[in-house]
């Protein structure tokens, strides 16, 4: 026993691993200090108390803070960290949020060893928020790490102690949170800055707007409001249809969703006014309409503008917002080039819409895929807001069974879209397995939308070191290999995927596995993946060009309408996104394009076997339970790879020899 303690003593002197982990402490593995940690505090407060706990539990350095509002910094949620005269530190801030995103700050700093020098940070949006697709009945369209930690809605599920069971009463369908686990969930997303949350899936069901519903989204919104996170509903435009009212149409539902008829706005007015008296700082709606056939106004032949300006009429007196998706495709006709319909929907009614109405544009005009050029959309709107929607969730990029690093993508994306904007929204990956996301490096995913989403001008491979430290391990050994590992995986997932710009060729619906064959009776033609690719003997690709093709390139702003538009000058990873090409064109390499989609093809796989031998060389930096359960992910990302490379030659083939 005494060898067996001291090997034990050992092992964790020589900084090695000793202790099974199952992930769910995130990013924040601190250890408590040692010392006596003095924290001032000039304001009474939730959220500043959290700041100041936070840092007397984990701050190491200087024994002296102090946390104070500064009424002459600008009024967001920022701060700036200073020295004092007697050698301590001093966290200012105009609210009491930017007190916890300071001693967030100073806590990151510290578990990455980054010297602790003064600073004065600002976020770029006023606005970072998870979107969660959370369903009522618990489970989670697009979700890939078990069930949802807001809801549930089947008493006769019995859920064991290490899914949570607690967060259900005895005598309820509906959850009452489970402050821990929601407390862990807050804590994480104000350590990287995210302040609101949307708690269910977009494809709303009406009857989130129920009482007993609305009854439970305040439960969450206490939980959470201390962390400095509000909380937003996905909304059903029909909801007045299926929801009644007190007071309006005699407490039973309508008969109409217009937006124009008087008592709908009557409806909604009072819908709202009812959820700011149990959530007197909600945050207002997220609306997808007229898409994938959800209702919406233009079910009544109303504008988009007229349906938001609706409900923007109803927050705005108690400062609420709309965020009204631009995802539209499968609604009008007209242009049959689906990546076209958002600008061609949302152009023409620029400047319509209320001050309190945000559009929310995914990052490419398709939908996720691997690689999307950025969506026109964010060109042509110069008089309304717009935000951001990317998808933390891999949706496309391997469901959490691969490792795909989200940074390197957005930051190729944040490159093109510059503008200012008040917002910006990430589609959740997070569920209720022990380590939230699924895969072990999922996380880096839900970590890097926040660090973007407070400072698009950090690098994704300054933020992917600072995650694996303090995830992981701070030695070298460990940080270089598996920094590289991230950094080249979403390349490395494109290539095996879909190169060149190709896009949209997944196994029917679910989105995971290839399908370039695809091309089902039963489904819209903006669905099959014959209809993207456009496979044949003559060539490859969709022309989107002004040279005989729909014209998507003429979208977007100079210089890049003519960039995409030139097959001399399209840059080739959005070449076959753009352009129909002959199998024999010549690519900058001097090799031919079917010579060239085969490379990618194999160079993806072979990326993947390297990352296979980097994981396994890690094993003396990491625990065993973690590092076993990202061996056999990558086992099987390794697996799927090659059918990919392997399927989508061997359809290929078919055309191009």
């Amino acid at each position: 026993m005494k060898q067996f303690l001291l090997s034990v003593v050992f092992l964790l002197s020589a900084g090695i691993p000793s202790i099974a982990e199952n992930g769910h402490q995130l990013w924040l593995r601190m250890q408590p200090n040692e010392t006596d940690v003095r924290v001032a505090c000039d304001v009474s407060s939730p959220t500043a108390d959290i700041a100041a706990d936070e840092l007397r539990r984990y701050w190491r350095g200087t024994p002296d803070i102090s946390l104070s509002l500064n009424a002459q910094m600008a009024d967001d949620d920022g701060f700036a960290i200073s020295r004092t005269p007697n050698g301590g530190l001093l966290i200012q801030a105009a609210r009491d949020r930017g007190l916890l995103y300071g001693a967030y700050h100073l806590l990151r700093q510290q578990e990455t060893g980054q010297p602790i020098n003064p600073t004065e940070q600002h976020p770029a949006f006023g606005l970072r928020l998870l979107n969660h697709w959370d369903n009522l009945d618990g489970s989670i369209e697009r979700g890939y790490a078990g069930r949802s930690i807001f809801w549930r809605n089947d008493k006769r599920e019995v859920m064991s102690d290490k899914q949570h069971s607690s967060l259900i009463t005895p005598h309820s369908s509906l959850i009452t949170p489970h402050s821990s686990l929601l407390q862990d969930y807050a804590r994480a997303n104000a350590s990287i800055g995210i302040n609101g949350t949307v708690l269910n899936n977009v494809n709303a069901s009406p009857r989130m707007l129920a009482k007993e519903y609305l009854d439970s989204v305040r439960m969450i919104a206490d939980v959470l409001r201390p962390y400095g996170i509000s909380v937003f509903l996905s909304v059903n435009f029909a909801s007045p249809m299926t929801v009644a009212v007190e007071g309006v149409n005699g407490g039973k539902p309508l008969t109409t969703a217009d937006p124009l008829d008087r008592q709908v706005a009557q409806w909604w007015k009072a819908k709202v006014d009812e959820i700011y008296r149990l959530i007197p700082d909600f945050g207002g709606f997220l609306v997808k309409a007229n898409s994938e056939g959800q209702p919406g106004p233009g079910d009544y032949k109303r504008t988009h503008a007229e349906g938001a300006n609706m409900l923007a009429d109803a927050l705005l007196p108690h400062k609420g917002i709309v965020m009204w998706r631009a995802f539209v495709y499968g609604y009008h006709e007209g242009n049959t080039d689906r990546v076209m319909k958002a600008a061609a929907e949302f152009k023409p009614l620029d400047g319509q819409f209320r001050k309190n109405v945000i559009i929310q544009i995914k990052n490419g005009p398709l939908d996720f895929q691997p690689r999307e050029p950025y969506s026109p959309l964010f060109d042509q709107l110069k008089q309304t807001p717009m935000m951001p929607e990317l998808q933390i969730t891999q949706e496309y990029l391997g469901q959490s069974r691969h490792l795909v690093y989200h940074g390197p993508m957005w930051q190729e994306f944040l490159s093109f879209v510059t503008n200012p904007m008040p917002a910006i929204a990430g589609v959740a990956n997070i569920g209720l397995d022990d380590n939230w996301c699924g895969h072990h490096f999922s996380q880096a995913n839900w970590y890097v939308f926040g660090r973007m989403a407070w400072n698009p001008g950090l690098s994704s491979e300054q933020i992917a070191r600072e995650w694996l430290q303090q995830t992981f391990s701070s030695d070298e050994h460990f940080l270089v290999p598996m920094t590289w590992v991230m950094q080249t995986s979403h390349e490395a997932c494109v290539d095996y995927m879909m190169p060149l710009g190709l896009h949209h060729i997944f196994k029917g619906d679910h989105h995971y596995g290839p399908e370039p064959e695809g091309n089902q009776p039963n489904f819209p033609d903006e669905w099959k993946p014959v209809w993207y690719h456009k496979a044949g003997k003559d060539g490859i690709g969709f022309n989107r060009s002004t040279h005989g093709g729909t014209g998507a390139t003429q979208q977007y702003r100079a210089p890049y309408n003519q960039l995409f538009d030139n097959i001399e000058t399209c840059p080739e990873q959005y070449l076959l996104w753009f352009h129909h090409l002959p199998w024999t064109f010549r690519m900058a390499d001097g090799q031919t394009l079917w010579q060239n989609l085969q490379r990618h093809y194999r160079h993806g796989v072979e990326m993947v076997d390297r990352y296979v031998d980097t994981w396994q060389q890690m094993r003396p930096y990491v625990d065993s339970q973690r590092h076993r359960e990202v061996s056999q992910r990558l086992s099987h990302q390794q697996e799927n790879a090659r059918q990919w490379r392997d399927h989508c030659i061997g359809y290929f083939r078919q055309f191009a020899e």
